[in-house]
């Protein structure tokens, strides 16, 4: 019996490369973006500790210490500011990386259907012709064992 042998493959193949390569891209974005959530979820907390460590103070201690929080928080905020944008950014890179993942997915998943379809379609045609060649061999065997009876 021939051996199964699709034209396909090797692009199967090739997408299949492609799908895990851009799969383990979007690990490691996912990753970048889990990073700097908890970044940003740090310098928050930072803030909110020092609000509250300014409310417990005395009056009179608690406005130098203000006035130097004032000083460090517009710092603190525009790193704040710049980890959301980074954040915003890394979200709208995931979703097209996503996209990218689910459409190759999908191209990689019509292939092996397409691959299941020639192989189940290549089976019939090798039952068919080892049917048709038995068959012919029957009837020989059939027709020398007839003329052999015949003398």
């Amino acid at each position: 019996m021939r051996r199964f042998v699709w034209r396909l493959q090797r692009v199967l193949e090739i997408r299949a490369n492609e799908e895990q390569i851009k799969k383990t891209e979007l690990l490691k974005l996912t990753q970048r973006l889990t990073e700097k959530r908890s970044e940003l979820l740090i310098q928050k907390r930072i803030l909110n500790e020092m609000i509250a460590a300014l409310a417990k103070m005395e009056p009179h201690k608690r406005l130098i210490e203000q006035e130097l929080f004032l000083k460090c928080s517009t710092t603190s905020d525009d790193l704040i500011g710049q980890l959301k944008k980074q954040i915003r950014q890394l979200e709208i890179e995931q979703s097209d990386r996503i996209a990218e993942v689910l459409k190759l997915r999908r191209f990689r998943e019509g292939l092996e259907k397409l691959r299941e379809q020639a192989k189940m379609k290549f089976m019939k045609e090798q039952e068919k012709l080892e049917q048709k060649e038995l068959d012919e061999t029957a009837a020989i065997r059939f027709a020398r064992e007839m003329e052999q009876a015949e003398y």
